[in-house]
Formats: structure tokens, C-alpha cells, sequence
């Protein structure tokens, strides 16, 4: 009846105002209504996110103190002091030209130990783990010039220099290495360097990670995965290929046991922040015009080092044409045989060409 007593004027607009103030109520009722409800909505999701945080730190401590038990090493380590490091390194053989063996990513001495036993029979063969990878202690920072300043303190310690500077053979990032080694000492300090499966230029990955994995998470991740040991073996085999023998239970412990060293962690979130070990364009100039012996060995199926990039290191390095062996990634392990040969090949024509440093005939 009110509304009868009204005018069409003020029907119409009643009318008007009670639709808008339904929709109004029907989108969640007045808008400093509304406005506090996705307050209170937002309050409560971040209140969730922050427990789930606490939650699953809580829990990734849990499991690293249940699991926070010292990694054990091998009883009868060889281990050399010298330069502000301690290094763990093999030994092969007695006599003939020194060879010292530097690994790559997440190897360590033990890798060589077919090849050092190949090459010991003729020459004194030294393999050394670098910091931050296996027994040798923690010496950060993990860069390529700090393990470069490792190996001639550990040339140093043993007394091959001068007359008795031995070849530097480096395998895959392990050739940055070396590279950085042979122009930091000069050929007082390297008889030869060779670049095995390896070419010394930059591998970045995702840098952010680097500072992403921080403790808790980087140790639970590090735990879970060196646990799995379907996990090595599936890498040992696509890097090593059909031709190398497959890992026993002691195998995968060689290869796990020295990444749950002191000092791993670091060294994996280092490398992810900064790329592993690589040389720039000026070093590989300088490296290049030093007057020592150079060369390339590459395994002709290697997934990470393609036949054209083995020639364009070997132009890179002022070396010969690279020299191929049966293999993939892991050439040492697979055809340490045919690795030998040719060093044996590189040491006995270690004479330099008249221009760019290059092997003679």
C-alpha cells in the first residue's frame, strides 16, 4: 500500500535502489563488508602458508638430525699438506714422467683408478680429489682458480717441479682446472697439459637455485638423492656407456661416499650460484701461447663434447687435431687402455712447434 501512495517517479527509483542494494547482498553484502571478509580470507591463507613453512622445516630438521651421522672414510687415505690444503690423492707406479690426474663434477681420485693403473706401468701417476669434493678437507671458495691454486700447491708438496713437472691431464670440468694451473705456474710447474673430455668453457645452470637451496632443504635434497642408489647407477651408466662394467654395491659406495664429505653442500650450491669451473677468453689466449705441450682426448660418443667442439677446443688451446677413444663421458673408466695410448703418444712427442705451441712431429 506505501508504494501504491507514491509517485511513478518514486517507484521507479525505490525499485532502482532495492535491485541495487540486492545485488549489492548478493555479491557479499556492502563493499567495507566485503572489503574486511577478503581481509580476514587473505589473513588466514597466509597464516596457512606460514604453518605449512614451519611445518616442513620442522620436519626437513627432523630428518637431517636422524640422519646427521658422520659420513665414514676409508681406513689408509694418502693425504699431502701443503699451500693452506689438505688433499687426498693415489699413487701409481715408480718411475717416468709424472702424470697428475685432476677429476671433474662430483669425482674424485677413485675415478682414475683404471687409467692409474694402465699408466703406472711406465710412469708415476698421481690422482688427487679437489675441495669440496671428497676426502680432501673444505677450502672454500669452490672457483676454478682456488682448485687451480690446489693442484700446484699439491705439485709443490710433492716436489714435481722444475725437472720433475709433470703432465696435467684434467677431465671434463676438471680441464678449467688444469688450464688455469698450467698459466698460473708456467712451465716451471707443468710439463703438458691435456684437456680429457673436457673443454673448459662456462655451464651455467639456474644461479637462483644457488641461493634458493639453503639449509634445511639443500641437505634433505643432498641426502635424499646420494641414498638412491638406482639413482647413481642410472648416471654412472649414461655417462659411462654399455662398454664399462657395471657398478657393484662397493662401486656405488666409491662413488657416494665421498659426496657425503664435509664441504659437498657448499660446493653444490657454489656451482650452481656461479657455474662449474671454467676459463675465460683471456685465459684461454694466455693458456693458448704458453710454451708447453697441449692436446685433446675426447670419447667419440660423449653426449657433452661433441667431435666439432673437441677441434674447436683443441684451436681454442693451440692444439693438435683432437685424438678419439671408444667411450662416452667417462673415457677412463670405459677405454683407460686407449686413454693411455695416447698419452703415452702426447709425452713422447712433447716437443713444441716452431709458431703457436702446437705438438711436433
Amino acid at each position: 500500500m506505501s508504494l501504491m501512495r507514491t509517485g511513478p517517479g518514486r517507484l521507479l527509483s525505490a525499485i532502482r535502489d532495492r535491485g541495487g542494494a540486492e545485488s549489492s547482498m548478493g555479491d557479499g553484502g556492502p563493499p567495507g563488508r566485503r572489503g574486511g571478509r577478503v581481509r580476514r580470507i587473505a589473513r588466514r591463507a597466509g597464516l596457512t602458508v606460514v604453518a605449512l613453512v614451519v611445518a616442513v622445516t620442522g620436519a626437513r630438521f627432523g630428518y637431517n638430525l636422524a640422519t646427521d651421522v658422520p659420513a665414514p672414510r676409508p681406513s689408509g687415505l694418502l693425504m699431502i699438506r701443503g699451500g693452506g690444503f689438505d688433499t687426498r690423492y693415489r699413487e701409481w707406479g715408480a718411475s717416468g714422467t709424472p702424470i697428475v690426474l685432476v677429476p671433474g663434477a662430483f669425482e674424485t681420485a677413485d675415478t682414475f683408478a683404471a687409467l692409474g693403473a694402465v699408466l703406472g706401468g711406465s710412469h708415476r701417476v698421481f690422482a688427487l680429489d679437489l675441495t669440496g669434493t671428497g676426502y680432501s678437507a673444505p677450502s672454500p671458495p669452490y672457483s676454478a682458480a682456488h682448485l687451480a691454486q690446489q693442484v700446484l700447491a699439491f705439485l709443490t708438496a710433492k716436489g714435481l717441479t722444475g725437472d720433475s713437472a709433470p703432465v696435467l691431464v684434467g677431465h671434463s670440468s676438471g680441464a678449467a682446472v688444469v688450464g688455469l694451473a698450467a698459466v698460473a705456474g708456467g712451465p716451471q710447474a707443468v710439463r703438458g697439459v691435456v684437456f680429457l673430455d673436457g673443454d673448459a668453457t662456462p655451464l651455467s645452470g639456474p644461479g637462483f637455485l644457488g641461493w634458493l637451496l639453503i639449509d634445511p632443504y639443500r641437505t634433505t635434497l643432498l641426502r635424499l638423492a646420494l641414498g638412491q642408489s638406482w639413482l647413481i647407477e642410472r648416471l654412472y651408466s649414461s655417462q659411462c656407456g654399455p662398454s664399462c662394467p657395471p657398478l657393484s654395491a662397493a662401486g656405488v659406495e666409491t662413488w657416494r661416499l665421498p659426496l657425503e664429505q664435509p664441504g659437498f653442500a657448499s660446493e653444490v650450491a657454489y656451482s650452481l650460484r656461479h657455474g662449474i669451473p671454467s676459463m675465460t677468453p683471456g685465459e684461454f689466449g694466455a693458456l693458448r701461447v704458453l710454451a708447453v705441450p697441449k692436446r685433446v682426448i675426447s670419447g667419440v660418443d660423449d653426449p657433452q663434447m661433441s667431435a666439432s667442439d673437441a677441434a674447436a677446443t683443441a684451436r681454442r688451446i693451440g692444439a693438435p687435431q683432437p685424438a678419439f677413444v671408444p667411450g662416452r663421458h667417462l673415457t677412463m673408466i670405459s677405454s683407460p687402455e686407449q686413454v693411455a695410448d695416447a698419452l703415452e703418444g702426447f709425452i713422447a712427442a712433447r716437443t713444441l712447434g716452431p709458431e703457436d705451441g702446437t705438438l711436433g712431429p
